[in-house]
Parts: structure tokens; sequence; C-alpha cells
């Protein structure tokens, strides 16, 4: 019998210390003949990707000294650092495999939690994390609200959220039109100066200039939106950039989508209703669609740290190329670059582990049919997505 049981117990340890080198060495790995998108958008036009644990050791023209676990010939394609969105709506749930797939297969690879149940957000992570589901790695957040709160119940759900280990809260809602009232700001100050002690950052939705102005004068060092009400004064735009408050872009906000909902080439707002009535507290007509790419360049020239996001629910490839249209209206392909690897990364409070292809980082990696800096549909023709030096997707 004892001998069973150590057999049975011997068993377990070995394929355990198998599945654990297996993971480790799926982590090494060796990308050439690549076209690589540098640091400020360099051009390195065939060069090597060289991997090990999980980090970028090397990233050089021509071919490595050395090759690290498996070798993928890009035969040509382009590698960029895989794509963050740091404000999506995602949870656990039924259909979470195919969400967090088509994720991946859209080119991302890291996804800030844009709200919802905390620990929903958790649960979702940690699936994704223990192999149960393939997917990006997931930031989740937790959610404060303002009404029918007090300062220090306030404070005390900042506490609770720290000690579940987010590092986030969710887009922290400020009334936008007439703007906030002291009664908000009273508590939303509460919820800075406990987030500084216990190690939070606070998000918080502002969506007219008078909301984002009293969220940076709260101290919030970030804004998961752009005003979308009016428009951004250049003094504002200098005022933010001066607090070093980030802010992340949502330009497709308030501009109509085709074919994602239905093929009958009807405008529609981004959760599926009638284009411009279903926006969500428009300002009639439509004209979100102006403020928001025009405000976007307004703070992007000012020199405010501009990040990425969807803040959408539906299909994440139909999400990515509705967003670059129209960010391709204000901003160059190597804008977007930097907008979606290093400015976002430093969003997320990972600028040192993320948004670049260079020698220490993560190796989050998607290669791409096709030149980025030639347009952003090049964006859109994502064929392999390594994570974490792992190939979690090939579509070659």
């Amino acid at each position: 019998m004892m001998s069973t049981m150590y057999h049975h117990t011997f068993s377990k340890l070995a394929s355990l210390a198998l599945a654990m080198l297996a993971g480790v060495c799926a982590q090494d790995l060796t990308i050439t003949n690549a076209r690589i998108i540098g640091p400020d958008a360099s051009v390195i036009e065939r060069g090597s990707i060289v991997v090990r644990s999980g980090k970028i050791v090397s990233v050089a023209p021509g071919s490595p000294s050395s090759t690290s676990g498996k070798t993928v010939d890009a035969k040509g394609m382009t590698a960029m650092p895989g794509f963050i969105d740091a404000h999506r709506h995602i949870n656990t749930g039924p259909n979470e495999k195919q969400q967090m797939q088509a994720l991946l297969e859209a080119g991302y690879t890291t996804v800030l939690s844009g709200g919802g149940p905390a620990q929903g957000n958790i649960t979702l992570r940690d699936h994704i994390d223990s192999g149960m589901i393939n997917g990006p790695r997931i930031i989740p957040s937790g959610s404060i609200r303002l009404a029918n709160n007090t300062p220090e119940m306030a404070r005390q759900q900042v506490r609770e959220m720290a000690a579940m280990g987010i590092k986030f809260t969710g887009e922290i809602a400020l009334t936008p039109v007439p703007g906030p009232s002291e009664r908000e700001i009273e508590i939303l100050k509460a919820v800075v100066d406990e987030a500084k002690k216990a190690g939070v950052m606070v998000q918080v939705h502002a969506v007219s200039s008078k909301a984002m102005m009293a969220a940076v004068d709260a101290g919030v060092p970030l804004l998961v939106h752009l005003p979308n009400k009016d428009w951004v004064s250049k003094e504002d735009a200098q005022k933010v950039a001066a607090a070093g408050t980030k802010v992340l872009g949502t330009v497709s906000f308030g501009s109509p989508v085709f074919g994602v909902f239905a093929d009958d080439n009807k405008p529609r707002f981004r959760d599926g209703k009638p284009w411009p009535e279903g926006i969500v507290d428009g300002v009639g007509g439509g004209k979100e669609a102006g403020y928001m790419p025009v405000n976007a360049r307004t703070i992007w020239d000012a020199g405010v740290t501009l990040g990425y996001c969807t803040d959408t629910t539906y299909d994440p490839h139909a999400g990515l190329d509705h967003e670059l249209k129209m960010l391709n209206v204000m901003f160059s392909t190597k804008d977007l670059i930097k907008m979606m690897g290093p400015n976002t990364a430093s969003y997320i409070q990972m600028g040192d582990q993320l948004g670049t292809l260079q020698a220490g980082k993560l190796a989050d990696i998607i290669l791409l049919d096709g030149d980025p800096l030639e347009g952003y549909w090049n964006f859109l023709k994502t064929k392999v997505v390594v994570k974490g030096g792992v190939v979690v997707v090939d579509k070659r």
C-alpha cells in the first residue's frame, strides 16, 4: 500500500516538474527575418528577436549569434509590441473563452478592465493565468461610485480593493454637465488620498472640460476618456500636461459603426443602437464624432501622455478598426505606434515592461502581414501573437 502511494505521489511530482519545465522552455523563442518596429518608430528592415524565460534578450539586425527555443521565421512580416487596450469592459462569463481568444487574434496581449465586479475581473485573470483558457494578460479593476457614497465609505472601498490585490479603480464617473457637484469632488478627493496610501491608481470618467479639469484639480492621475461634450482649450490641455495626468483616447466613441451589428449599411452607435440618437448622454447630432479626435490632437500637442483604448464590448478586430480609422484622421502612423505602445504601457504603469521591443522587456510581440508605417490598415493584419515568449496565436 505504502509503495503504491509513494509511486502515485512520485508520478504526480514528476508530471508537475515536467509541466513546469515545458512552461519554461515554451517561454524561449527566436524570431528571424522580421521587419522590426523599434522605439520611436525606428525600423530594422530584416532582423531578429531572441527571447529567454519570457523576456526579450536581444533585438538586432540580421541573424542572431545564437538562437533560443523555438524559431519562428517571420518571412518579412513586421514585428511590433502586442496591443494594449487600457479600457475595455470585460468580465468572467460563459463566453469568456471565445471573447479572450478574439482579443488575442486581434493582436491584444494586455487588457486593463474598465470596471464591473472586481471579483469577476480576478476570476477571468485567474482562468487565463492558470491555463484554463487562452487570453491576454488581464489587469483587474474595482468599481467605486460617488453617488450615494461618503468620503469614509469610499476610503474603505479603496482599502478593500487594495487588500484584494487590485491596483486600479474602475472608471469613476463625474457629472459632465453642468459639471461635478461639490459632494462628488469631496468624495473623489478622499478616494485619491486613500489610493495614494494604498498603492491604487485612480481612473476617472470625465467627458466634459469642466469634469476633466475638476478631476485634474483633485489630483486624479488617470482619465479613461477625452471630453466628448465640448472642445478642450489649449490652456486646459496645458494644465493637464503640467499636472502629469495621463489620458486615454476613445476617439471613435461618437462616430458611427457600420457592418458590425448588422450588414444593412445603417449607422449605429457602438452598442448597436441607432446613431446618433443612441449615443449615451449625447449632445445632439453626433457632434461627439468631431469633438473627440480634435480634442485628442489638442492634448497630444500640449504634451499630455495620450494612450489607446476602445471601451467596447463588441468584436475586438472591428473595435480596433473603428478606433484606428478615427485616430488616422488626426495622427500619423508614427504617432499611433507611440500612442498604442509606450504611451499606453505608461498609462497602465507597465512602461518598464511593455510597449516597445527592447531587451529586458516582456516578450509580448505580434507579427503583422504588412508594414504599419504605411497605413493603419496594416495594424489589422495580425498573423502571430506572442505573449510572454509563448506563441498563443499562429495564423500563418
